[in-house]
């Protein structure tokens, strides 16, 4: 690694020591995964990574968590929670991230509590600057973000995470399904299982970093720009794949991929 990246992580294994025993918010996606295996190699078990599961969460998401989880030797927990009993989560208004936030610590709260331990979340530096009120809904209730006290960027996380041998250096941003839906416009279990099915579709045809956007009738894919061509290659079976969730009209946004654009 680079000497500003040795210092970095140098400086998270400290942090790491220092808190003791920590509870993992562990999604599974790059930030979360290398906190998750540092955390292991520098408290070992007291380590324990905690993965909510919930419809906003990809069906893909949850198995590869679980398979991580089996390859790295985590100490790993699914755990159920219920964002979507809540009527201002359902709403999907601009605070819709708090409360599902607000639900996830308070699941893992009582496993912190019964392990003497700090919830920890994977926030690098590059995500304070988006629009995201779920960070002072952890923030609220305690929870640490080591990877921005250490100054990691999502850069220095996929630097770091290729250099420690990590398989999910390189793995596309995955955030809730529930990003897909424009805020004012409810979510529904039924919502998000459209999308999951959709979206798992379209990455069986080889697009692996992808958005399906939900208006109405109307599914807006978003892919990384060197993949528009892949996607006309396969216009039909995309098309196919989309509609077979009930949406009339499947759209490709000609700007690509941009991850959080409906926080605009």
């Amino acid at each position: 690694m680079q000497p500003d990246l040795d210092a970095k992580l140098a400086a998270l294994e400290t942090q790491l020591a220092g808190l003791g025993p920590v509870v993992v918010a562990f999604s599974g996606g790059a930030d979360s995964a290398f906190l998750a295996a540092v955390a292991q190699r520098v408290v070992g078990d007291r380590a324990h990574a905690v993965t909510a599961v919930s419809p906003s969460l990809a069906g893909d998401e949850e198995a590869d968590c679980r398979a991580i989880a089996h390859e790295w030797g985590l100490r790993w927990t699914p755990v159920v929670t219920h964002e979507m009993e809540r009527a201002a989560y359902r709403l999907n208004d601009t605070d819709r991230c708090y409360h599902c936030k607000a639900e996830l610590m308070d699941v893992l709260a009582p496993i912190a509590a019964a392990e003497q331990a700090t919830i920890v979340l994977g926030v690098n530096l590059d995500d304070l600057g988006d629009h995201r009120p779920g960070q002072k809904a952890a923030v609220d209730e305690g929870a640490r973000f080591p990877l921005v006290d250490a100054g990691f960027t999502k850069a220095d996380v996929r630097a770091a995470s290729r250099s420690l041998g990590l398989r999910t250096w390189d793995k596309p941003a995955m955030a809730c399904l529930a990003s897909r839906v424009p805020y004012g416009t409810e979510v529904s279990v039924g919502l998000l299982g459209r999308l999951d099915r959709a979206e798992a579709a379209l990455r069986r045809l080889g697009l692996r970093q992808l958005r399906v956007r939900h208006y109405g009738d109307t599914a807006r894919i978003e892919v990384p720009l060197d993949d528009l061509d892949l996607v006309v290659a396969q216009r039909e079976a995309v098309v196919k794949a989309v509609r077979d969730q009930g949406y009339r009209y499947v759209t490709l946004d000609l700007e690509g991929f941009r991850s959080g654009n409906l926080n605009g």
